[in-house]
């Protein structure tokens, strides 16, 4: 028979401990009760435990206490704390301090059960060899940077608390927020990304908790909002900053009580999430602006992921490049085109403002332009989109008389590809002149081209210039 898993729960109330063994008895979950600091530690000397289950006011201690012990004696047991509505700011300390979650009281049974499912399904190690780990295959690269960033997402991976990434544009922050989802133990769960740059504000609520049949004009059937969309895996909020404030109290709500009230509705839904967020924008400096909820920047801001920079990643340039070779080579149908030594040394010598997604961009450019077998300097260096776009002027009237002259080999082209792709492909370079002016800084660029960041965001996916890879 399966041995049944094994619970410590601590806290001196103890009707609250018997009500918890009653529900995690239904769950076919053994549990031991302790009533304060030190009784709990006799307890985790004398068994092995899968899971512990702390509140953080104890009779000669508290619950932080109990958690720095357990991760010295302990290692790698998931802890979770209990604390009481409102006091977020204790549950974010016991995030740092390495806690896998938390849950509030008056306990929710469900709430609990969704929590102690996560807590005992931990992670399968991987038997596969170290390069072929899936944080290696999502993570092209050799350097420090890069192998630190490896480890970190393992640890991070374990815990159930709020993750924050940062890093320049496309750095990678979805690889990055995807890989902390699949080596989590949600990973069966749904991965759902949602740019809050991309909803238009008039959408946002309904698309964030879906609505009720008939709660406003079109809204002809029920919708799933996606939010709800993530229960049981993982949501990534990418660009937060974008949100408005008046769906930042509602996101507030949502990601500290696991519930959303869908449009029109007159219930609450129950959602099991773990939140992943990201920004290329300063969050601290737009709370100080007043443009940015402080709580509910401490609320995402608990384990955080700092992306490098192309720039600072040495050999993994090249790495990447071969790695973008051999995936569009394959997307394309194509044999593999090989760097020569001078296009190696132009390729590590440049800056990227644009980070990973530049560099792909330069070498589907570079694949494009080849007519032979290698990609070499003319086929780098030759950039016509980070050219100037000529500004359109009327034209001169023609003589009386005079004789039109024969369309350049652009116009004679232009009936061959249609007028549509063309001028998609006009508005294609214009775009990407803009990003590499403001050295990819999307909000500036979209300031430079009259858009509101919202319709270059629409573009961008449009072209397929949005998609972060690391």
């Amino acid at each position: 028979m399966e041995k049944r898993p094994l619970v410590l729960l601590v806290d001196d109330e103890e009707d609250l401990c018997l009500l918890m063994q009653m529900s995690l008895a239904r769950m076919g979950i053994d549990t031991h009760s302790a009533h304060c600091l030190n009784e709990a530690k006799k307890f985790l000397s004398g068994h092995q435990y899968d899971a512990c289950l702390t509140d953080l006011n104890l009779p000669d201690g508290n619950g932080l206490q109990l958690l720095e012990w357990i991760n010295a004696h302990c290692a790698g047991l998931p802890v979770a704390v209990l604390t009481a509505y409102g006091n977020m700011e204790i549950a974010i300390a016991a995030l740092k301090a390495g806690a896998f979650d938390f849950v509030s009281k008056p306990v929710n049974p469900k709430h609990l059960e969704q929590l102690l499912q996560k807590a005992l399904n931990k992670p399968a190690a991987s038997s596969q060899p170290q390069e072929n780990s899936l944080e290696h295959k999502m993570l092209i690269g050799q350097s420090q940077p890069i192998q630190q960033l490896r480890i970190t997402l393992k640890k991070i991976a374990r815990s159930q608390a709020p993750v924050f990434i940062t890093g320049e544009s496309g750095t990678g922050k979805e690889v990055v927020a995807n890989l902390v989802h699949r080596l989590s133990n949600r990973s069966e769960g749904p991965f759902i990304a949602i740019n809050c740059g991309a909803i238009p504000t008039e959408l946002m609520e309904s698309e964030l908790f879906g609505h009720k049949k008939g709660s406003f004009t079109g809204a002809a059937q029920d919708k799933q909002g996606l939010i709800q969309s993530a229960h049981g895996g993982s949501l990534f909020l990418d660009e937060i900053a974008e949100l408005p404030l008046s769906m930042q109290v509602k996101l507030l709500r949502a990601v500290q009580e696991k519930r959303i009230r869908p449009v029109g509705s007159d219930a609450e839904v129950d959602v099991d999430f773990r939140v992943i967020s990201a920004s290329h924008q300063d969050l601290e400096a737009l709370v100080q602006q007043g443009r940015f909820r402080q709580d509910l920047f401490f609320r995402i801001h608990v384990m955080d992921l700092v992306l490098p920079p192309l720039r600072e990643r040495g050999s993994d340039i090249l790495l990447l490049a071969q790695h973008f070779i051999q995936k569009i080579s394959a997307e394309w149908d194509i044999p593999p085109k090989q760097l020569t030594a001078r296009a190696q040394d132009f390729l590590t010598g440049q800056y990227y403002p644009g980070n990973v997604r530049e560099l792909r961009n330069i070498i589907e450019r570079a694949i494009t332009l080849s007519d032979d077998g290698s990609i070499d300097l003319p086929q780098l260096q030759s950039a016509p989109l980070r050219q100037a776009a000529a500004p359109f002027a009327p034209a001169a009237p023609m003589p009386a008389g005079a004789v039109p002259a024969e369309p350049a080999l652009g116009a004679r082209k232009l009936p061959e590809e249609g007028l549509e792709l063309h001028l998609e492909k006009i508005e294609k370079d214009i775009l990407l002149h803009a990003l590499n002016l403001t050295h990819w800084n999307r909000t500036v660029a979209a300031k430079k081209l009259g858009m509101s960041f919202r319709s270059l965001r629409y573009r961008l996916k449009k072209f397929g210039l949005d998609a972060d890879e690391a």
